[in-house]
């Protein structure tokens, strides 16, 4: 196998790495909550490009950063795209409810408020 054939390994929190303050700061900016609430949801693995996102691709590219190394999500190379999954197992298991309980939230400040604007870069 040459170097150009290797997979690519993208670095991610162990579980016991996983902090709370990490997840709650990821899961605070609107635009990466709407990416969890999506995973969530579909439950599937979703490409990068399978989100439409009204920031620049670089801008998306540091959100999924945070997700990635706060331990919400966990990204995979399948080809050239890029996959994320839900890390529901892990962040049920650290904390428990909390999860379950930010989406009820989340879903539940839109039913009252009404879908908010995301923000432009």
């Amino acid at each position: 196998m040459t170097e150009r054939d290797a997979p690519r390994a993208l670095a991610h929190p162990e579980r016991e790495e996983i902090r709370l303050e990490g997840v709650l700061h990821a899961l605070s900016d609107p635009l990466r909550l709407s990416i969890v609430r999506e995973l969530a949801d579909r439950e599937v693995e979703l490409a990068c490009s399978d989100f439409v996102l009204p920031v620049t691709k670089s801008t998306t590219t540091h959100h999924f950063r945070v997700l990635r190394e706060s331990g919400v999500v966990r990204q995979i190379y399948r080809g050239t795209a890029k996959m994320n999954g839900l890390r529901r197992e892990d962040l049920q298991s650290l904390f428990p409810g909390l999860l379950d309980t930010l989406l009820t939230a989340a879903t539940a400040e839109e039913t009252r408020l009404g879908p908010q604007p995301q923000a432009r870069p």
